[in-house]
């Protein structure tokens, strides 16, 4: 069941929207998923952008600011039962969390520029970077995938039922191959530069999560990737955090 938002006023339940986009904005403004009435709020007043089973709350530069819980936030990582303030209205998040087996089994965390190139799966590592990560893009003007793929001139690279690899091309692990087994590889260096390769039915994609000098996003084939989520091809070179890696399709 995707997460889903009440909106509030005065304690009474107006409307529930469900999360089942990867972005969706909150405002006065007629055109925003979630439309709140209100004067105090702005025309494009917040964001939430979602990445499997993780929602993430930005204040879009809005003139009353965007509370979580009676705190004044820029960037927070939603959790179960968190209240949004906006204007005079609340949202609050519902998101029953799953299990901690379940968390691993659909995420790998990597690092490519540590020697050895350590993996976190299945473990209470694992857990403990997603957790870091979050907290850095609470942090940092962090990832804005879109609602659709970048239109890169290419279809999708495969479907998602196809099994995909990364071979570091520099550095301490220069050689090295990892599978990719998980429905989102988390890569990169938290608070250097991280973004996330997702398994989708219609391919693989690469995701910008947060970093980068400048606000240099990810870069495929020579070119920054942007904010969008962008469809990965067979032999495509990424670089996150200095690291270059190829892409492979294996069947």
């Amino acid at each position: 069941m995707p997460a889903k938002l009440q909106l509030m006023l005065n304690g009474d339940v107006l409307a529930e929207y469900e999360l089942n986009k990867e972005k969706i904005t909150i405002g006065r403004r007629p055109d925003n998923d979630i439309v709140v009435d209100n004067l105090a709020v702005s025309g494009r007043h917040a964001q939430i952008t979602t990445i499997l089973n993780d929602a993430f709350l930005e204040d879009l530069n809005s003139t009353n600011g965007t509370y979580v819980n009676g705190t004044l936030i820029k960037k927070h990582a939603l959790k179960h039962g968190d209240v949004i303030g906006i204007g005079k209205h609340q949202l609050k998040y519902l998101n029953e969390p799953a299990g901690a087996e379940d968390a691993f089994e659909k995420t790998m965390v990597i690092r490519p520029d540590a020697v050895g190139m350590p993996e976190a799966t299945g473990s209470v590592e694992i857990g403990a970077s997603v957790k870091k990560i979050a907290q850095a893009e609470q942090q940092q003007a962090a990832q804005t995938p879109a609602a659709a793929p970048a239109n890169t001139g290419a279809q999708p690279a495969a479907a998602g039922t196809r099994r995909a690899k990364l071979q570091i091309l520099n550095g301490a692990n220069a050689g090295k191959e990892l599978e990719l087994t998980k429905a989102l590889t988390t890569i990169g260096k938290p608070g250097t530069q991280v973004a996330a390769i997702t398994r989708r039915p219609q391919g693989y994609f690469i995701i910008h999560v947060e970093g980068g000098a400048g606000g240099q996003t990810p870069i495929i084939n020579g070119k920054q990737i942007g904010t969008q989520a962008t469809a990965l091809k067979d032999h495509d070179i990424i670089e996150v955090a200095g690291v270059k890696m190829e892409f492979f399709l294996i069947d």
